[in-house]
């Protein structure tokens, strides 16, 4: 199994990247892989997907070493993809309060995704918006650039908001699979370039398999569509592959 990744700054932005990614093992079977997205009309939002960032490993490092001493309590994927949101909930809130932050300071999206290996089994969770591609099939999830953030949600409860969610797919016998914040939908042309040829960007990301033989597949790509086709991504951009 082949795991690729990048993170690139929008074109449209100057000083900040405001998307951030993780890719993070439990025990020896299962991965958790999110790729966040800052609201750009907020504040700080490129600290916002660090933040979430750290605190997803915490979590994941926290439920890994408890994985080992209840070996017997083995959870369905969507019990623990469950308690992974619950954390980031509860610390999310604890850290709201404990920095007297307002709410357009943690403003961000996340799309997490829970693989087991050995199951060959997972589900995918979108907070807000996002691109995600399970063995060919796109799903944009997009409400009109206006995100239902987590952090609209920290003052309710977390079993009644947890319960309300539907940006959920559950999946198995994986073959590519890929998740991407909403910049993969932002590209434009940037240059003149000798091609003409038209390219659905996406497709060309998630789906096509040239330099998968490379562990920078993807940077590669963004290389090629810059550089041969003209175009990058206007709003910053978070993927990360599964190719088994």
């Amino acid at each position: 199994m082949n795991v690729y990744s990048t993170l690139q700054i929008g074109d449209y932005h100057f000083n900040h990247c405001e998307d951030d990614l993780l890719i993070k093992k439990i025990g020896s079977d299962k991965i958790v892989c999110a790729v966040m997205d800052g609201c750009s009309t907020a504040m700080d939002s490129h600290f916002t997907s660090t933040l979430i960032r750290k605190i997803l490993r915490k979590i994941i490092i926290e439920n890994g070493y408890k994985a080992l001493y209840e070996k017997e309590n083995k959870h369905c994927l969507e019990t623990e993809l469950k308690e992974i949101i619950k954390g980031l909930f509860n610390e999310l809130k604890f850290v709201k309060n404990h920095l007297l932050m307002d709410e357009k300071e943690i403003l961000a999206t996340a799309i997490i995704l829970v693989y087991d290996h050995a199951k060959d089994e997972g589900i995918i969770m979108a907070i807000g918006d996002g691109v995600v591609c399970i063995n060919g099939n796109i799903t944009e999830f997009d409400r009109d650039n206006k995100p239902d953030y987590l952090a609209y949600h920290l003052h309710e409860d977390f079993e009644d908001w947890f319960s309300a969610q539907s940006q959920k797919i559950f999946f198995d016998h994986l073959d590519d699979i890929s998740i991407a914040t909403d910049g993969i939908l932002t590209f434009s042309k940037i240059k003149k370039t000798n091609s003409e040829e038209l390219i659905n960007f996406a497709e060309y990301l998630m789906i096509n398999c040239e330099n998968s033989d490379t562990e920078d597949m993807l940077n590669r790509k963004l290389k090629q569509l810059e550089y041969q086709y003209g175009v990058k991504p206007t709003d910053d951009l978070a993927i990360i592959r599964i190719i088994k």
